[in-house]
């Protein structure tokens, strides 16, 4: 990997994390919650991305090691956020 491109992917890390800081701070706090638990299905990209990286087709250990715990994070996020929805739509059920 040549510096070059080392400098890139720093650049869309730096920029996907300002956006999305951006973003998150302007959705409103009643609709946060429906929002935020939505969208953790997204997650289930980085899962499907984070499998890839730790197999075993000529990527370094290190690769392996980041690729395992960003599985092991993504999935903690998919389950909770599925936790809090579950959670939020029993609020708003009749007894």
């Amino acid at each position: 990997m040549e510096i070059s491109d080392l400098i890139v992917l720093i650049y869309v890390l730096v920029l996907a994390s300002y956006l999305g800081f951006e973003l998150i701070s302007k959705v409103p706090p009643t609709l946060h919650t429906p929002l935020m638990s939505g969208s953790n299905a997204i997650s289930g990209i980085t899962i499907v991305g984070a499998l890839i990286a730790c197999n075993e087709l000529g990527f370094t250990s290190t690769s392996k090691w980041l690729g395992m715990a960003a599985l092991v994070l993504a999935t903690i996020n998919v389950v909770g956020g599925y936790a809090v929805t579950d959670r939020m739509l029993k609020m708003f059920k009749k007894k």
